[in-house]
C-alpha cells in the first residue's frame, strides 16, 4: 500500500470555469486528472472534490489524497477542476456539490462518482459509498486523465441525475 503526504493533498487545484468540455487545458498538466462535473441543479454553493488511491483508502473515506473545495461559478456547462496527482496509479473520485454552501449534508445537495456508477436511495440514506472497482480510475504517469462526472440529487423516493425538459 502506498503512503501519499499530507504535501500531496495540499497541491494546488485549477478551476476552469466554463467547463472545457473534456479537453486538456494548457494549466492541467503532468499526471492529473481532469475532473468535469455537469449536470447542476443550481449554480450555486461549493463543490467539493475527493481523490482516493487504492481500495482501501476509499473503503476507510478518511484517508484522502486530496480535498479540493471551489465555489461553483455562475453560467452553464460542466465545471471543470485539474486534480493533479503524486503519481501514476488507480483512483476513485467523489464529489458532492453543496448547493447552498452551508458545509453540512442536506437534501438539497448533490453528488456523483468517478465512472457515474448507479446509486440507490438507500446507498444516499446510509451513506454507503459504490464499490471501489465501479468508481476506479487507471492515471497514467505524465499524462491528464479525463474523469466526467454527472451529478446525482434526491428526487422524491429515488436519487439520480436531474431531468431537464428541452
Amino acid at each position: 500500500m502506498r503512503k501519499y503526504p499530507l504535501a500531496a493533498a495540499a497541491m494546488a487545484a485549477m478551476i476552469i470555469p466554463g467547463g472545457a468540455a473534456l479537453a486538456q487545458p494548457a494549466a492541467c498538466r503532468g499526471t492529473a486528472l481532469l475532473v468535469s462535473v455537469s449536470g447542476f441543479k443550481e449554480r450555486a454553493g461549493t463543490l467539493r472534490v475527493q481523490t482516493y488511491a487504492g481500495a482501501a483508502n476509499y473503503a476507510d473515506g478518511h484517508r484522502r489524497v486530496s480535498r479540493i473545495e471551489v465555489p461553483v461559478p455562475r453560467g452553464s456547462g460542466p465545471v471543470d477542476v485539474c486534480v493533479p496527482l503524486p503519481g501514476a496509479g488507480d483512483y476513485a473520485v467523489s464529489i458532492r456539490h453543496d448547493a447552498n454552501g452551508d458545509g453540512r449534508s442536506d437534501r438539497g445537495d448533490g453528488g456523483g462518482f468517478s465512472n457515474n456508477p448507479r446509486l440507490s436511495l438507500g446507498q444516499a440514506i446510509s451513506r454507503r459509498n459504490p464499490s471501489y472497482d465501479s468508481v476506479r480510475v487507471d492515471a497514467g504517469a505524465g499524462r491528464v486523465t479525463p474523469v466526467p462526472i454527472t451529478l446525482n440529487y434526491l428526487r422524491g423516493l429515488s436519487i439520480g441525475p436531474i431531468r431537464r425538459n428541452p
